[in-house]
């Protein structure tokens, strides 16, 4: 690209008004539901404020870090190891790793909770193997803190594993090497010299995995481990509204002291100096390359393989006892008309955001953008139920309607949609629309006739992710959606919390497989 083309476009002032205006408007939307949080709480009876110093509130924060904490270092103990593997040393298959490790990604947790549950529950499936030929009547329990230690370990080491693995192939193979030719082994230059440049990789990377174990809320449920996410939504059913808006702002915070942890943590950890210029030399595993090729093959039994067998197990179980596809119509439907409204709104609130913080960068523009992000960080409980307060109170007409869970998806997964505009935005060079300006386009239609073609990929991919994401979503669907609006997410949580696993398997597939679509169409682009 020619320095020129780096220049932001100058576009008439009009159209720059137009751009802030609804940038605005989007960043005062994001910050909607948390500030007014902030403003029932802080109307709360001044005894619902007491009651936050109960004991049993300081036992759900210890149990809410406990959990993010060991789930974090669980996926760094699972992740690191998988990443050198695939990318410093002779694994058998490992390209083919390296496409597979990623994918559980694509599993809700609340999907993978239920299956192991009714495969290792105290009367799961194992349990009525074992019963027969070892008399064994019941399997330790699964619920608790160890359950969803490993659910949650399985379904998020993947981001701690990309970030690694995308660090260890931008890093200079010289620096390993140096290292081995003073006289240093294997294991001593990944400890003294690798491990200390992966840092910031291991820190992004973990606090995705922190995040992830905060918000969730599925998981928890079904295993019964009390963190703030059950503990609100079970404060909501039992309509104690001002006891759940406290809680839901404890997690906001503990949200942001997270977020400032990783920040401070980032500031004082050693960077990278050198990025490769060649591909890092092959390392023989020796007698270690089959011991390590089983430890691959069993993260990815466990966290993909096995789930996907019980839930093919589940599905021909619930055929054969009379369970029909066509029951899920409605769902379906249901899914797929929210799912797709938040997927257009989502991208045409991020259309002036990412236009804004890349045709005309500055410290403002930076702000607006950053602030899209936040609701990226707060679970989507939350969101829901200060979207629930404001509507039963500030704006009836929209309670418990499919405008309002509408914009609630819209709200958590803006920041897919910007990022993935932004992104694509960066690549079109604003000459181009100066170009067709010359000639005498007017603003709007130079944009429309030149940069939207060249934008129709980034469309598609932020549109693909808010879609694909918002269809799994469960807190807020369950919080939000009107009397009578199922969806396959709640499919499968009714199902599941009835213990009804075979007529969860046909929606939870569903919801499977449609979600594995954004991954596969990336891969593909590759």
């Amino acid at each position: 690209m020619r320095s020129g083309d780096r220049q932001p476009a100058r576009w008439a002032t009009p159209t720059r008004l137009a751009l802030w205006a609804l940038s605005a408007l989007v960043a005062a939307a994001v910050l909607l539901p948390t500030v007014y949080l902030f403003v029932r709480a802080a109307g709360a009876d001044p005894q619902v404020w007491a009651g936050l110093l109960r004991t049993r509130t300081l036992e759900i924060l210890g149990r809410t870090l406990l959990l993010a904490a060991t789930v974090t270092a669980a996926s760094i103990g699972v992740a690191v190891p998988l990443a050198w593997l695939t990318t410093r040393t002779d694994l058998p298959l490992r390209r083919a790793w390296s496409l597979i490790l990623p994918l559980p990604l694509v599993v809700p947790s609340y999907v993978s909770a239920y299956l192991f549950v009714s495969a290792f529950g105290p009367r799961g499936l194992l349990q009525g193997l074992l019963e027969a030929p070892l008399g064994v009547t019941r399997l330790p329990e699964i619920y608790g803190l160890p359950g969803a230690v490993v659910i949650l370990t399985l379904l998020s080491y993947p981001y701690v594993f990309l970030s690694t693995r995308a660090a260890l192939l931008r890093m200079s193979p010289t620096l390993e090497e140096s290292a081995r030719s003073l006289g240093e082994g294997a294991w001593s230059t990944f400890w003294r010299v690798t491990l200390p440049l992966l840092r910031p990789a291991l820190g992004a990377g973990g606090l995705l995995v922190a995040l992830y174990a905060l918000r969730d809320f599925g998981a928890v449920s079904l295993l019964r481990y009390d963190t703030f996410t059950r503990v609100l939504y079970v404060s909501y059913r039992s309509f104690d509204r001002e006891g759940s808006a406290l809680l839901a702002l404890v997690l906001v915070v503990l949200t942001l002291v997270v977020l400032g942890f990783e920040a401070w943590l980032l500031r004082r950890v050693t960077q990278p100096t050198a990025s490769a210029t060649r591909p890092p030399r092959i390392l023989p595993l020796g007698s270690w390359r089959w011991p390590a090729f089983l430890f691959t093959l069993a993260v990815a039994f466990l966290s993909l393989f096995l789930p996907a067998g019980l839930l093919l197990y589940w599905l021909i179980r619930g055929l054969n006892s009379g369970e029909t596809l066509m029951a899920l119509g409605g769902a379906t439907w249901n899914s797929l008309l929210g799912s797709g409204l938040a997927a257009a709104l989502a991208v045409a609130a991020a259309l002036p955001v990412a236009i804004l913080s890349v045709r005309y960068p500055g410290r403002l523009t930076r702000l607006i953008e950053r602030l899209t992000y936040a609701s990226f960080a707060l679970p989507g409980i939350v969101i829901a139920l200060a979207l629930v307060f404001f509507g039963a109170r500030q704006a009836p007409f929209l309670y418990q309607t499919l405008a309002l869970l509408v914009f609630a998806y819209a709200v958590l997964y803006l920041p897919q949609a910007v990022g993935a505009l932004r992104t694509a935005l960066l690549q079109i060079p604003p000459s181009l629309d100066e170009a067709a300006r010359s000639l005498g386009r007017r603003p709007i239609q130079a944009f429309w006739e030149v940069t939207v073609p060249l934008l129709r990929p980034g469309l598609l991919a932020g549109a693909s992710l808010v879609f694909l994401t918002a269809m799994k979503d469960l807190p807020a669907t369950l919080i939000l959606a009107p009397l009578g609006f199922d969806t396959l997410a709640t499919e499968v949580w009714s199902a599941v919390s009835e213990a009804f696993f075979a007529r969860a398997a046909a929606p939870a597939l569903l919801i499977v497989l449609m979600s594995s679509l954004p991954l596969a169409f990336f891969v593909g682009r590759e």
